[in-house]
């Protein structure tokens, strides 16, 4: 590895034919997967005992526990519940999206799976639910600003212009947090950029006492230890006082939006959001740690079909 390559040289990538070599079937993706989820020693789903018969003779469920006699396998509970695609294509699925820094549109994942675009499109859903994680507080310093996603208004139809949004001209609005002794990220969308979702934002992932830099954005007047840049006066940076690194992330999630994935309805844009969010946070990792990372991450959070077409989440809310 050159010790002077751009980027987070210093992780290590996984070449395609070294992944197909590792991954060469579905036992081998199972295998995998079981290691990341139980460690050695698998727990069942349903009741948490260690009693757990392995290798039991059933087409879809090799584990059985003792204690509770249910049967399960590596899928039980997870994003990969009720799957019909082979453990291969999961791990695969893993990699492109952990290794694309502005995400994969379904149709190439349809393309390089060998699966339907409808499937392919609920498989990249289910794996930034595995993203939707929240770290501790941020201990600072800490920048915060708000963007908003949505297309131009003088692009749009006199018929949807002004539409629904919550954002300015009709936009989505979406504010988020840099952690600068981490690099790590917290973002979310919003109804509004009003001082009560603003400062409910702060106090939720800004622990008491760290130095906070923003614009002179009025929805976070009266937060303690608060500096601001004046972007209406052409001022950016004023010695530390500057929030370039949350805007830096907002710029790729924006230019992943629209090279990659063109059109994102408000109902699935927290989606997005936590995609974007999540690799970032992964950055540091080796690919085959940041595939873990997201393997271990998808339990506990299946996501059903009906429910992803169905109405939005109730994650827009003022006063979150």
């Amino acid at each position: 590895m050159a010790k002077r390559a751009p980027g987070q040289h210093r992780r290590k990538g996984i070449p395609l034919t070294e992944l197909f070599r590792m991954f060469p079937d579905d036992q081998t993706a199972e295998k995998w997967l079981a290691e990341q989820r139980w460690g050695g020693e698998p727990h069942c789903p349903h009741c948490g005992s260690t009693r757990v018969q392995s290798g039991a003779k059933h087409n879809t469920m090799p584990y059985r526990c003792r204690a509770c006699r249910k049967r399960f396998s590596v899928r039980t509970g997870t994003i990969m519940e009720a799957s019909n695609l082979g453990y291969q294509t999961w791990v695969l699925a893993l990699y492109l999206l952990t290794t694309s820094l502005k995400g994969v549109s379904s149709m190439k994942l349809h393309r390089d799976l060998g699966i339907t675009q409808k499937s392919a499109w609920f498989l990249a859903h289910r794996i930034r639910a595995a993203w939707n994680t929240r770290d501790g507080l941020f201990a600072g310093p800490v920048e915060v600003d708000e963007t908003f996603v949505g297309g131009k208004e003088h692009n749009k139809h006199l018929s949807k212009r002004q539409n629904v949004g919550g954002g300015v001209g009709g936009k989505a609005p979406v504010v988020g947090a840099k952690d600068r002794k981490t690099g790590k990220i917290s973002a979310r969308v919003i109804e509004a950029t009003d001082g009560k979702t603003l400062r409910g934002f702060v106090r939720q992932h800004v622990a008491p006492g760290a130095k906070l830099y923003t614009d002179e954005h009025g929805g976070y007047h009266g937060i303690p230890n608060r500096e601001t840049v004046r972007h209406g006066a052409y001022e950016y940076v004023r010695g530390e006082v500057h929030t370039n690194g949350i805007e830096s992330h907002w710029s790729i999630f924006k230019r992943g939006l629209v090279g990659t994935y063109h059109k994102v309805s408000v109902k699935h844009l927290d989606r997005y959001v936590d995609e974007f969010s999540g690799r970032h946070n992964q950055r540091p990792l080796d690919t085959i740690e940041q595939m873990a990372a997201i393997a271990r991450g998808g339990t506990g959070k299946r996501l059903t079909y009906e429910e992803l077409i169905g109405p939005p989440e109730t994650r827009l809310s003022k006063g979150i």
